[in-house]
């Protein structure tokens, strides 16, 4: 089973005042950051959390620019004194069973940044929801939000249903000067001012479980993520080693591939197993922990990033396809651009879109970065075996982002040279199996 060092149903029940001058909604990687960065300069923050911790949620991997983050958050000490797998590396295979060498992280940088964690989100979020607390933020799970409330175009505060352990509830109004949409993919500000855009080309689906007793590489690659392509690139699974001899195993595809009519998920899986000889390979000793879980649908960005007195953040704001493991790093990465962004606009009474929206070029031109990186992964003539071999030169782009250090312009030289390259849209893929 998944590892937890905490108690089932863990809540946060605090009383709460009428107002703050920032309520985050949603206890996520985003939100915390948010809160604790928001709350260390002096101001009253309020998460409110529809779950209690801790809470299963998959994107267990993270890559190495997480590390700067955790630093600001004063997180790196729990880190390093977890029991989480190290990660020193992530591979690729292709074709089912063509191996790359490892990307070894410290090769691009040897600071021990390049080494980095493959974690249970139950517990990583808990610490990172236990660090907004001790900065000085409110956390209430079991608190559903209803709605944003707005005077004309500005943000007041929210509406929000406060469940408590014996099933009583309560409606209350809370007023704040900020309202920060931290609430992952439901995206619910974003949803319901209709901002949410779908990236045609990434309408994809997942089908994951979880493993107990897989096979895993010795020493330094042990802790490794491993991305296995099936063939034709119809479909890829990644391989996530976790504590307790667990792996995290997923596969994803384009939707009407991943879920045709009257197939079940496990029926997927299997289908896409048998077509990819090195992950078969893995789990032949092992045995399957849990049930699969699926997700379907999850690329998109927002055409608004703020308004007055609101904010998006993180995967609310955009979510890219997990191939590269960037989530929970645009997570921690979002909130500090946010957290920074409000505490700038508190400090000068200015809660325009504008100032609390400022970060919005900068980040998405990282994303971009991630995206593009994407978009040839899934492409099915495009090669990066051949693209390195005629521009060697560009090795270092390439371990630039999959590491997360996507936020400097020269790393965007390599799609000059990459062209144009799209993946196949969901009316042109070929679903025959």
């Amino acid at each position: 089973m998944i590892q937890s060092s905490y108690a089932p149903d863990s809540s946060y029940s605090p009383e709460l005042a009428s107002s703050y001058d920032v309520v985050v909604i949603g206890a996520g990687p985003a939100g915390s950051t948010v809160a604790a960065l928001v709350a260390s300069e002096g101001h009253s923050v309020l998460v409110l959390e529809r779950a209690t911790f801790p809470r299963f949620h998959v994107g267990e991997s993270l890559i190495p620019e997480t590390y700067w983050p955790l630093k600001r958050l004063g997180l790196i000490e729990k880190m390093k004194a977890s029991s989480f797998p190290k990660k020193f590396s992530v591979q690729f295979v292709s074709d089912g069973w063509k191996e790359s060498a490892p990307f070894y992280f410290d090769e691009n940088d040897p600071h021990e940044s390049s080494q980095t964690w493959q974690v249970e989100r139950a517990d990583f979020d808990k610490m990172l929801v236990d660090n907004a607390v001790d900065r000085g933020a409110t956390v209430r799970t079991r608190a559903q939000v209803l709605e944003v409330l707005f005077d004309g175009e500005r943000a007041t505060g929210v509406k929000v249903k406060l469940s408590s352990e014996d099933g009583e509830t309560e409606t209350r109004e809370i007023r704040s000067k900020v309202v920060v949409d931290a609430s992952g993919n439901s995206a619910f500000l974003s949803n319901r001012m209709k901002l949410r855009i779908p990236d045609p080309y990434l309408r994809k689906g997942t089908v994951w479980s979880y493993f107990k007793g897989a096979l895993r590489d010795p020493g330094k690659d042990e802790g490794a993520t491993l991305i296995m392509q099936t063939e034709d690139k119809k479909s890829w699974f990644w391989y996530i080693p976790l504590r307790g001899d667990v792996v995290s195993v997923g596969c994803t595809g384009s939707m009407g591939y991943m879920f045709p009519k009257g197939s079940t998920p496990e029926e997927t899986f299997q289908r896409e197993l048998d077509r990819c000889p090195a992950m078969k390979k893995r789990l032949e000793p092992s045995e399957r922990c849990l049930d699969f879980f699926t997700t379907k649908d999850y690329s998109y960005k927002s055409s608004q990033a703020a308004g007055e007195g609101w904010v998006l953040c993180g995967d609310a704001f955009g979510f890219i396809d997990p191939v590269y493991s960037s989530g929970v790093y645009l997570a921690l990465k979002g909130g500090e651009f946010v957290a920074d962004s409000i505490n700038e606009a508190l400090q000068n009474g200015d809660l325009t879109g504008e100032t609390l929206g400022r970060w919005r070029s900068e980040y998405s031109a990282g994303i971009d970065n991630f995206r593009k990186l994407v978009y040839a992964f899934y492409a099915p003539d495009f090669s990066f075996a051949s693209f390195m071999k005629e521009h060697p030169q560009y090795k270092p782009n390439v371990v630039s982002i999959l590491i997360g250090d996507v936020f400097r312009p020269e790393v965007a030289e390599i799609f000059t040279a990459m062209g144009e390259v799209f993946p196949p849209t969901e009316e042109n893929v070929d679903v025959a199996r």
